[in-house]
């Protein structure tokens, strides 16, 4: 499904990522928003997230936008104390832009970010284990030791759900 949000890159299909001139930035104020809202709402990971749980998200996160020609064509963003930790999360790509190495771009700027030199990453995904091994990540050689709580307020009293 194509939403008018996703805009239309049909201007630009064919042409290899070195000739669109893909920009990464920090910059939270540079973020489309309802972009980044519709595309989650509707992932596998976050379906049904509101705009303020993603606003706020995005308010407490080092986020990284990439654009080509001023669109966004990709989302990342990193939940971290800048010193020992970070967690990789919502990372996409917009359908009409993907195959032409934005994410392996986005990566490569995330992971060289001055301020996430020399912290641990975690990240969790379904289908994109591939991507993420070539920048070395790996399955978590002990997964016995990590625990989760999810939305423990909406999950309600009983600890067994």
């Amino acid at each position: 499904m194509q939403h008018e949000c996703y805009g239309n890159n049909n201007h630009t299909a064919g042409l290899p990522l070195e000739e669109l001139s893909l920009e990464i930035s920090t910059d939270r104020a540079r973020l489309n928003v309802d972009l980044i809202h519709t595309f989650l709402a509707e992932s596998y990971w976050a379906p049904g997230r509101s705009r303020a749980a993603v606003e706020k998200s995005i308010s407490h996160s080092l986020c990284f936008g990439a654009y080509i020609r001023g669109e966004q064509v990709a989302f990342a963003r990193l939940v971290t104390d800048k010193a020992t930790f970070g967690y990789l999360a919502d990372v996409f790509v917009v359908p009409g832009w993907r195959g032409r190495g934005i994410s392996k771009q986005l990566l490569r700027e995330i992971l060289d970010h001055p301020d996430l030199a020399d912290i641990s990453l975690l990240l969790r995904t379904r289908d994109a284990h591939e991507l993420y091994k070539r920048f070395g990540f790996r399955a978590c050689k002990d997964p016995e030791r990590f625990m989760t709580l999810v939305n423990r307020h909406t999950r309600g009293s009983n600890p067994d759900q």
